[in-house]
């Protein structure tokens, strides 16, 4: 069984900081990409920030300058530091992981549950 629960969400006003956090655990060999996800009301889910193991990152325009991904790979943790934020960082949160449950096994991707984050005055 593999779980990744995510915590950190809130409500905070616009110009706040949040940092949410992903911990992942179970039946784990190694994870290629952890990732970072929202969904507006209404809206499809957007990319983010992703990480790789490697150490490479990915932002969407929208949160350019102002949000960083960082991960712990050997507590298998992907961060995400909020800040400046605004109203229209509005959503649920989710995080992602891409991994294997052993070297042969193909990979996998699973989604945690989701962390409300609300920007609001």
């Amino acid at each position: 069984q593999v779980q990744l629960v995510e915590s950190g969400g809130g409500l905070v006003q616009p110009g706040g900081s949040l940092r949410l956090s992903c911990a992942a655990s179970g039946s784990i060999f190694s994870i290629n990409v952890m990732g970072w996800y929202r969904q507006a009301p209404g809206k499809q889910r957007e990319l983010v920030a992703t990480h790789t193991s490697g150490g490479i990152t990915n932002y969407a325009d929208s949160v350019k300058g102002r949000f960083t991904i960082s991960r712990d790979n050997a507590m298998n943790t992907v961060y995400l530091q909020m800040n400046s934020l605004k109203p229209e960082d509005t959503a649920v949160y989710y995080c992602n992981a891409f991994f294997k449950r052993s070297p042969l096994r193909v990979t996998e991707v699973y989604w945690g549950q989701g962390t409300q984050v609300t920007v609001s005055s």
